[in-house]
C-alpha cells in the first residue's frame, strides 16, 4: 500500500471521530499516521507488514488511552447539577404530612418531598440532613 493510501485511512478515521465520538477512532487514526511515517521511511515494506503494524499499533493506542487518558476529567464546578435531592440538604421547612411510620411530606419550592425521619406532628419544623434516592431524610429543629 502507498503512502497516500495511509495518509488518506489516518485522516478518515480521525475525522471519523467528529461523527462517532468515543476516542477508539481517533487513536485509531494516529496508528495510521504512524503507519504513513514509517512507509514514508521505508517503502519497501509489504502489505502484510504495514497492515500488521497498524493493528498492532491501534491496540497498543487504544489500550494506553483506557489505561491513562480515561478518569483524567477535571472535577465538575457544579457536581450537584443533576442531584436534586442532595441539593436541599441544609434546607429548613415545616411539615406539610406528619411523619408517621417514618414516612411523611414536605413543600419545598414548588414540589412536594417525601421525607423520613422521626415522628414529627404536621407544621413542625424540619430541617434536611441528607438524601437517599429521592428521600429526604429531615430532623426536627429544637
Amino acid at each position: 500500500m502507498n503512502t497516500t493510501a495511509w495518509a488518506a485511512i489516518a485522516l478518515v478515521l480521525i475525522a471519523a471521530e467528529t461523527f462517532i465520538p468515543g476516542a477508539f477512532l481517533l487513536w485509531m487514526g494516529i496508528a495510521a499516521a504512524i503507519v504513513w511515517l514509517v512507509v514514508l521511511v521505508a517503502p519497501s515494506l509489504g502489505l502484510l507488514a504495514q497492515v500488521v503494524l497498524f493493528a498492532a499499533l491501534s491496540v497498543v493506542a487504544v489500550l494506553a488511552y483506557l489505561k491513562w487518558g480515561r478518569g483524567r476529567e477535571r472535577p465538575s464546578d457544579r457536581p450537584l447539577l443533576n442531584r436534586r435531592a442532595e441539593q436541599l440538604v441544609g434546607r429548613v421547612v415545616s411539615l406539610d404530612r406528619a411523619i408517621e411510620g417514618g414516612r411523611g411530606r414536605v413543600k419545598l419550592d414548588d414540589s412536594y418531598w417525601v421525607v423520613s425521619g422521626p415522628e414529627l406532628e404536621a407544621g413542625v419544623r424540619v430541617r434536611v440532613i441528607g438524601a437517599n434516592g429521592m428521600v429526604l431524610e429531615v430532623r426536627g429543629i429544637d
